[in-house]
């Protein structure tokens, strides 16, 4: 979430409000991701590289319509 936060941060250039607490119960000590095997079994192919990228085309598409999809 941190590296989330920060890309939104860098985008946009808003901070983020943050409200850091314990981990609750069953929540996993770290999160991974890994898109090779939707590559590899479909045939997928991510359109946006990183999370800068995937940021700052949503940031986009929000100032543009900033009535969400009632905007079309």
């Amino acid at each position: 979430m941190k590296e989330v936060i920060n890309a939104v941060e860098k985008i946009t250039g808003l901070k983020v409000p943050v409200n850091y607490g314990p981990r609750r119960e069953g929540d996993p000590p770290a999160l991974f991701a890994n898109s090779m095997k939707a590559q590899t079994e479909l045939g997928w192919k991510p359109k946006f590289k990183t999370i800068e990228s995937i940021v700052e085309t949503a940031w986009r598409w929000h100032k543009t319509r900033t009535k969400g999809y009632a905007d079309r």
